[in-house]
């Protein structure tokens, strides 16, 4: 029978500075998100919680199920003028400042709830940049589908790794929610 969570999950908002407390959470919540399916990439995770955490602009919302982790997102400002995504469009907004959505897990046991929507929203709510992007593995077009439900619209394919996924690029207008980006 499955379990069914009527408890709330309380968001709590970490920075650069915050990353040598939190990481350990963030590996936990990451083997046990991946726990059936963990591939040699996803072995790497530790490297890019240490290279996104090293951003002095790095944010990151932890979901708590009173003390247990149930799942987390975190980017960071991408760096001006290198915003890698602008290849696939044929012309980039006037305003091309991003905040990049480099993770969002949840475990198995929160999945289904509304907890990576709400972590997802915590993370960028607020942000002074223009736009949004994330990378998702088209393998997974529910995935896809749930961030197209929330306004990101699919660029373009980008392989950044030679063992990554060849990831659908997404992007999403963070002033005009509405506003469709369009593809080149």
């Amino acid at each position: 029978m499955e379990q069914v969570l009527t408890t709330t999950v309380a968001l709590r908002r970490f920075a650069h500075v915050d990353l040598p407390a939190i990481r350990q959470t963030l590996l936990d919540v990451h083997a046990d998100a991946y726990a059936d399916d963990m591939t040699e990439f996803d072995e790497r995770f530790p490297w890019f919680v240490d290279h996104w955490g090293s951003n002095p602009g790095y944010a990151c919302v932890i979901g708590y199920d009173g003390n247990e982790p149930v799942g987390f997102a975190y980017g960071a400002p991408a760096a001006e003028g290198r915003e890698w995504w602008r290849e696939h469009l044929t012309e980039p907004p006037a305003d091309t400042s991003t905040f990049a959505v480099s993770e969002l897990m949840v475990r198995p046991r929160w999945r289904k709830t509304g907890t990576a929507e709400r972590l997802h929203d915590a993370l960028i709510a607020d942000r002074p940049e223009a736009l949004a992007v994330l990378l998702v593995d088209p393998d997974h077009p529910k995935v896809e589908a749930l961030y197209e439900a929330w306004g990101y619209r699919r660029i373009g394919n980008r392989q950044p790794f030679p063992d990554s996924p060849n990831y659908a690029v997404m992007l999403r207008d963070l002033r005009d929610p509405a506003r469709v980006l369009n593809d080149g």
